[in-house]
């Protein structure tokens, strides 16, 4: 009975003594194996990327926050449809609106102004706020010296237009003026329906996103 409980714990521990060789030399292989260094690699590089987004992000945003805008807009109206404009800075809620119409909401003016020219308005006018009421709208963005020369050129050109009249120089004239200073090629004519006008300005300038004004201005 000794004899066969000796051989009995010989052969226990030879079985735990090739448990572990087997182990060991298994953890030596998977630390060669491809696939794991492939997949903690891996790991190293989602861990990089993560940290590097955070920064380019944050990058994006700074520059953003010196970018500024025009948007040149159509809205629908009880007649032809009124263009006009939205400046402002980019990823701010305030807005500021230029655009010529008749002054007052009587449509007696704006009859009248179809025949002579009519006292005008430059600002706000009913509808230019809501995004329901858009047709069309082509926004240019301009870097924070451009912004001041566009946005001091558009405040000249409100307080300079005391006249509105729709043949001679109407709400789509108002815009294009602007357009024009900035340096955006524009539809020939002034009497486009409003949307069709922007529209047309657009594709003149095949979409582009940013304007530099010339060294002159």
């Amino acid at each position: 009975m000794q004899v066969a409980s000796e051989k009995t714990m010989r052969l226990a521990l030879a079985v735990c003594v090739a448990a572990l060789s087997m182990a060991a030399h298994l953890q030596a292989a998977s630390g060669q194996d491809p696939n794991a260094i492939a997949a903690l690699s891996g790991k190293s590089l989602e861990s990089a990327r993560a940290a590097v987004q955070p920064r380019a992000a944050s990058k994006a945003s700074r520059k953003s926050e010196n970018l500024y805008y025009v948007d040149f807009r159509a809205r629908t109206a009880a007649s032809y449809g009124h263009a006009f404009v939205w400046y402002g800075k980019v990823n701010e809620r305030a807005v500021e609106v230029a655009g010529l119409h008749p002054a007052t909401e009587s449509v007696i003016p704006y009859i009248i102004g179809h025949v002579l020219p009519v006292p005008s308005e430059t600002g706000a006018s009913y509808g230019d706020l809501d995004e329901e009421y858009l047709t069309a709208s082509y926004r240019v963005t301009l870097n924070e010296q451009d912004a001041q020369k566009v946005f001091a050129y558009i405040k000249h050109l409100q307080a300079n237009s005391p006249l509105w009249n729709a043949a001679i120089y109407n709400c789509v004239a108002f815009i294009r003026d602007i357009a024009q200073y900035m340096g955006l090629r524009t539809p020939v004519s002034h009497l486009l329906y409003p949307e069709d006008w922007v529209n047309e300005l657009r594709q003149l300038n095949g979409g582009r996103k940013t304007v530099r004004l010339s060294e002159k201005q």
